[in-house]
């Protein structure tokens, strides 16, 4: 006969086995649905299709990804609806939500510094200098920009860059006088205050709706990077490109901002898996764009339109801007939006960029830019903490 101790040690047992083995169990597979406000088959496109790749093969499988270019959520709306929701992931352009990321838009305002570096010292790398620095900054160095991102209910997780701005417009711009009276779509409030330096006006508009602004004559111009011209097919409405003013590069982008509550039900290694794809993102949006700058002008050739180079005068006076905008960008953002510690963001972001300036030199593939992006950022990210 089984005594009663028995049977409970036996009943013990089996609970212990059972529940071992559902521990064992493999993880179901979760798709994850990310809103890209880029349309498909653009630079854009195709780096968030690698960052989705990435984190299959990063996580083995648990997760991937279902992206929606263009259509889940617009540009305007990826705030909010990641925060509600409406996607798991999205590609968060911070620019479009000023008073939700005042810390975050005043560094991304700072990039035109990068036309105050010797060209010879940057080596043709300022965006990926840029770039490593600002995520280097938001994880580490910004406490209010995480902050930022937590009252949204986003986690920053990667960041995505341009390359470097000019003029995309529907008339030639090589003199300071040649901007008096032009209508130009900016990105940012540095651009825009560039624009008023030399007696332009400045027009605020979402990417999706470019194409049709310089179609219909309500622009002359869009402040935007080269490639922009073939992602959002501006080819036919282009006929002048000015190369090299004003300079800078957008990096306010949160490319792969993930929904809080999707980030606190992940494991630690699926989080882990988030960053190393997060990583592969922040090299390969820049570099795409970097690589495809000729293609985009070569585009505009073939349509007849004209490319140019700004006059000496021109490039002397928009140097003299940065100089003057980099303290008026610190009154700015704390007038407006009660940023108190602008100055020292700055002084403590310039190190950084000072440093990543030489880290980039000789890297000669997006997969070593996304290593070294890993290893000196994303690996240090504590993800027990980062966005809890």
């Amino acid at each position: 006969m089984i005594s009663r101790k028995s049977l409970l040690s036996v009943g013990g047992l089996s609970a212990s086995v059972l529940t071992a083995a559902m521990m064992a169990a493999p993880v179901q597979a979760r798709t994850l649905s990310y809103a890209s406000v880029y349309p498909a088959g653009s630079e854009a496109d195709k780096a968030v299709h690698a960052w989705a790749e990435k984190l299959e093969e990063a996580s083995g499988g648990d997760l991937s990804a279902k992206i929606y270019p263009m259509s889940l959520l617009s540009a305007s709306e990826v705030s909010a609806g990641v925060r509600d929701g409406l996607a798991d992931v999205g590609y968060l352009l911070t620019v479009y939500f000023p008073s939700e990321f005042p810390h975050i838009n005043l560094i991304n305002e700072s990039a035109m510094q990068t036309n105050l570096i010797d060209p010879e010292r940057l080596n043709g790398m300022g965006t990926f200098a840029f770039e490593g620095a600002i995520t280097e900054f938001l994880f580490f160095n910004c406490p209010e920009c995480m902050e930022e991102l937590k009252a949204q209910n986003h986690v920053y997780t990667g960041n995505v860059a341009s390359s470097g701005y000019g003029l995309i417009c529907t008339t030639p711009v090589v003199e300071p006088g040649d901007m008096e009276g032009l209508r130009m779509r900016v990105a940012g409030s540095h651009w825009s205050r560039w624009v008023s330096e030399f007696d332009g006006s400045s027009v605020s508009m979402t990417i999706s709706e470019i194409r049709e602004g310089l179609g219909q004559g309500a622009l002359d111009c869009t402040i935007s990077s080269l490639p922009e011209i073939t992602n959002l097919s501006l080819t036919e409405v282009v006929t002048d490109v000015t190369v090299d003013l004003p300079g800078g590069i957008y990096a306010g982008s949160s490319g792969a901002s993930v929904n809080g509550d999707v980030w606190k039900s992940l494991s630690e290694d699926q989080r882990k898996a988030m960053l190393k794809a997060g990583a592969d993102l922040t090299a390969r949006t820049p570099w795409l764009y970097e690589k495809t700058q000729e293609q985009a002008l070569d585009a505009v050739r073939e349509n007849g339109g004209n490319i140019h180079e700004a006059s000496a005068e021109f490039k002397e006076a928009t140097r003299a801007f940065v100089e003057k905008d980099m303290t008026t960008i610190v009154e700015y953002y704390k007038d407006r939006y009660d940023v108190q510690r602008g100055q020292e963001m700055l002084d403590e972001f310039a190190e950084i960029l000072d440093k990543w300036v030489d880290l980039v030199q000789g890297v000669e593939s997006v997969d070593e830019l996304a290593e070294l992006y890993y290893d000196e950022i994303f690996a240090k990210v504590d993800v027990s903490k980062h966005g809890l």
